[in-house]
């Protein structure tokens, strides 16, 4: 069984977030497997069921990610292996994608709260979606929409992300990562 993870915030102010990224690329996974909801009040998120994949977004708030991972982990019976996670990154600039197992959570709150409930060997992928230009506007940055400079590659970019994430099912991560990484979306072509 198979997991993936979006991390974003619920509600309808925060769905155009550069925080919301992990849960737009599981609406477009949703989509494309014709997954069907399975979401129960105990499982605190949004949970999708196609065979043996799942897809969850948290509807914990980002900084309470982890406890509906946890839920779904231990139901499921999911090994930690098994899980991926798809969130924002600032670390890296806007489009870039990478894969990652395991590692800090570079002050990610989501990350924290998943490091703390299921251990840190989780896969990621990492969403670049810039920084801002001081270190103290780092929460009001990712909890902004995305520019309509970067709303026009976004399309494109939730693409090639949901695409890597249906190789990860089928091939080792390291031909995924050499294959599918990004130093920015405007590499990838058309």
């Amino acid at each position: 069984m198979t997991l993936f993870v979006g991390l974003g915030n619920p509600g309808s102010q925060y769905e155009e977030t550069r925080h919301n990224i992990g849960f737009k690329v599981i609406d477009k996974l949703v989509n494309d497997f014709g997954a069907r909801d399975i979401s129960k009040t105990s499982f605190h998120g949004k949970l999708y069921r196609s065979s043996n994949t799942l897809f969850l977004k948290p509807t914990t708030f980002m900084n309470l990610s982890g406890k509906s991972v946890q839920l779904v982990k231990q139901f499921f019976k999911v090994e930690v292996e098994d899980i991926i996670v798809i969130h924002d990154d600032i670390d890296l600039p806007f489009g870039a994608v990478r894969f990652k197992r395991g590692g800090g959570h570079g002050g990610h709150n989501g990350l924290r709260s998943l490091d703390t409930h299921i251990t840190k060997e989780y896969l990621r992928v990492r969403i670049g979606v810039g920084k801002p230009e001081h270190k103290s506007q780092v929460a009001e940055y990712v909890l902004h929409n995305f520019s309509s400079d970067e709303r026009v590659l976004l399309d494109r970019l939730i693409t090639h992300v949901s695409n890597a994430c249906k190789l990860l099912l089928s091939e080792d991560v390291n031909v995924v990562k050499s294959t599918c990484s990004l130093k920015s979306i405007h590499g990838l072509k058309k």
